[in-house]
C-alpha cells in the first residue's frame, strides 16, 4: 500500500486493517457511542501529554481517527515528532460510516458517530 503523505482514507485502512494499530483520539463518551473495532482508545489530550508510550508498537504503523479527522491529524503530527508512523484517518469516524463500514457502541450494538 503507498503511504500517502497526507493519510489515509477509510478504505485503504479496511484493506489494509491488519497492517494498522487503529488509535481513537476522541473522548470516553464518543467512544461509547460508536468505534471500530479493536481501536485502542486514548483521547487527543492524553496523546499530548503522551500517554501512548507502552500502549503502541513503536514498529506497527498508526492510523489515527477522531469523528472528522482534525484531532486525529494533529495527534498523528505528534506522534510522528515522537518517532512512530502515524497516519491520519481521512474524514474520520463519519467518512467510516459514510463507506458503510461497520463499527460498533460500548454495548455490542451497531455504532453511531456522536
Amino acid at each position: 500500500m503507498d503511504r500517502r503523505e497526507d493519510g489515509v482514507d477509510g478504505r485503504e485502512l479496511k484493506e489494509h486493517r491488519e497492517r494498522y494499530q487503529i488509535l481513537d483520539v476522541r473522548e470516553p463518551y464518543e467512544v461509547e457511542a460508536g468505534m471500530i473495532d479493536g481501536s485502542l482508545v486514548i483521547p487527543l489530550n492524553d496523546v499530548l501529554a503522551g500517554a501512548e508510550q507502552g500502549k503502541l508498537d513503536p514498529d506497527r504503523p498508526i492510523a489515527v481517527v477522531c469523528k472528522m479527522g482534525s484531532r486525529s491529524e494533529l495527534a498523528a503530527l505528534m506522534l510522528r515528532a515522537r518517532g512512530y508512523e502515524a497516519d491520519n484517518v481521512e474524514g474520520g469516524l463519519e467518512a467510516w460510516e459514510a463507506e458503510g463500514f461497520a463499527f460498533s457502541s460500548a454495548d455490542g450494538g451497531p455504532g453511531r458517530v456522536l
